[in-house]
């Protein structure tokens, strides 16, 4: 009987254990459904207090959706064309009725990102660059979610903060030495990068699906 107790309680804790790491798979029924061939990418709001976060994170966003097969359309020349419009808070643009964007650009689908972590932030003993963002991508005709999702990147992955022996005073040289690297080098930049291809590529978990010029299209 209570060999019984034991290997049940085990099991039990083996489950809530996987659960804890098992990702839900995303439901991709509109995606498919929608089937984008293009992709209209909006100025990402800014939710930060870095004034660089936008225009920073949106250089880095064509790669990963082009390599997953979508056309993109061209972000300096979106930009352009709502500046000449007098649009150039991301607020404002993201309010645009969706019926205004598919006139204007035609796009099969509209993605609206949200910046809400990028900089340098000194902890106790370490330096973390981090750099976090969502997305959301809707048809461009019906305004139907199709697929959205968050990724964060941080410079903490790629550093041990290793003190070389020194022990808490090395560690804490060692955390201030990257701080003023991380800050004059700008590496929100570089994680900004990270962080895009994170939320953005078809390979990721629970990602966009592989576009229609995708080499392998593997839909999931």
């Amino acid at each position: 009987m209570r060999l019984s107790i034991k290997l049940g309680a085990l099991v039990l804790l083996s489950a809530l254990l996987t659960g804890c790491v098992t990702t839900t798979p995303y439901d991709y029924t509109a995606f498919r459904a929608s089937n984008p061939r293009s992709i209209l990418v909006l100025p990402p709001v800014n939710q930060t207090l870095d004034v660089s976060a936008s225009y920073s994170f949106l250089t880095h966003v064509s790669m990963p959706l082009a390599e997953s097969g979508y056309y993109v359309f061209p972000v300096a020349v979106v930009e352009e064309t709502f500046r000449e419009n007098g649009l150039n808070n991301p607020e404002e643009i993201h309010a645009l009725p969706l019926e205004r964007l598919s006139e204007v650009f035609g796009a099969d689908s509209v993605m609206y990102i949200k910046i809400t972590q990028y900089g340098t932030s000194f902890q106790l003993l370490a330096s973390d660059t981090r750099v976090t963002a969502d997305a959301s991508l809707v048809d461009g005709r019906t305004g139907q979610l199709l697929w959205k999702g968050q990724a964060t990147a941080s410079s903490t992955e790629q550093s041990n903060n290793n003190s070389g022996g020194g022990g808490l005073v090395g560690m804490l040289v060692v955390a201030l030495v990257e701080q003023v690297i991380n800050t004059t080098t700008d590496r929100s930049y570089e994680i900004a990068g990270i962080t895009s291809s994170r939320l953005l590529s078809s390979g990721a978990v629970n990602g966009v699906l592989p576009g229609p010029r995708a080499r392998n299209q593997q839909l999931q």
